[in-house]
């Protein structure tokens, strides 16, 4: 899918670094609030805001549904991995969290009548703690069967896969055949799945060995192939179209996406009750517009699912 109307730019490379450094500090547990957060990126008069969620009232017959162990406390606590924009990432004041699915976060909060706490964290240790450190996941976890096993998934996004190589593509990467290549991803996400099995293939096949540049933020990932020191990167589609418009020209797709698989909402395995409330409250959202606004703002309406389903069968 392509990033449309997407609201950032880049004004130099170095600010563009600077700025994608910044955001890869994310790692440190915090939380944000609520509302409406302008955030400069390179050009004064263009800012990237939170889509306000503010009218989104409570809907007592969907909150009845969370368990008291969800309730207790007062909010509803998420684990995210703020550096993969524009799903989830910092604004500049380094802590609080933005993108869609932050603003999907805090409009389900809402619905629950709970106050939404986001919690950063490295996203491969994020679903070995849903249902205790967290009451969910939401990282644009793309659904897979190992993940399945570990927790229960209400989606609510679909995204391709895409890579990034730097604009011209100077060291004439082929799609096809990236043996040989430095190819950067992020720890823990399918791409570094999907690399790792054509990493295997290439020195299966004798060909030269392909060098898997793994880091914990996304952004370290896009930062690689902005300044050399990997030939192209992988991710969701969402992702680097948002990383070629943040990096002022710097990047370019390689190629199209691909294998387009449902995003979900990571829940304790087993907690029914849970996940039928989230999936009714998403599903509440679809239906009164809230979500499909929420994702014209970022640019990514093309994502849109019309049914927020439970642990959807993907192959």
């Amino acid at each position: 899918m392509s990033l449309k109307n997407v609201k950032a730019t880049a004004a130099l490379a170095l600010s563009v670094a600077m700025l994608l450094s910044t955001a890869a500090c994310g790692t440190s547990d915090g939380s944000d609030t609520a509302g409406d957060s302008g955030s400069g990126s390179g050009d004064s008069d263009v800012t990237i805001t939170s889509y306000d969620v503010s009218s989104v009232k409570k809907d007592d017959a969907i909150a009845a549904l969370l368990p008291e162990s969800v309730t207790r406390d007062g909010k509803l606590t998420i684990g995210t991995n703020p550096s993969y924009a524009p799903a989830e990432f910092l604004d500049t004041d380094g802590k609080t969290q933005i993108g869609y699915d932050m603003d999907l976060a805090h409009a389900l909060g809402n619905v629950f009548g709970l106050e939404t706490e986001v919690v950063s964290s490295n996203f491969d240790t994020i679903i070995p703690a849903v249902g205790s450190k967290y009451d969910l996941g939401i990282a644009a976890f793309t659904i897979t069967k190992d993940r399945m096993d570990s927790v229960d998934f209400v989606s609510y996004f679909t995204s391709g896969m895409a890579y990034a190589v730097a604009k011209g593509n100077p060291n004439k990467v082929d799609e096809n055949n990236l043996c040989g290549l430095k190819v950067a991803v992020e720890t823990g996400t399918v791409e570094e799945e999907a690399i790792n099995k054509t990493a295997e293939q290439c020195k299966a096949d004798g060909k030269e060995e392909i060098t898997i540049q793994s880091s914990k933020q996304q952004t370290d990932a896009t930062t690689a192939v902005v300044t050399g020191k990997a030939d192209v990167f992988f991710a969701d589609s969402p992702v680097v179209g948002y990383a070629i418009a943040q990096t002022g020209g710097q990047l370019e797709q390689l190629g199209k996406d691909f294998d387009s698989v449902p995003n979900a909402i990571a829940i304790k395995k087993g907690d029914s009750a849970t996940t039928e409330a989230v999936q009714k409250a998403m599903q509440k959202l679809m239906d009164d517009g809230t979500y499909g606004k929420i994702l014209k703002h970022w640019g990514v309406e093309s994502g849109a699912l019309t049914k927020a389903e439970v642990n959807p069968v993907t192959e």
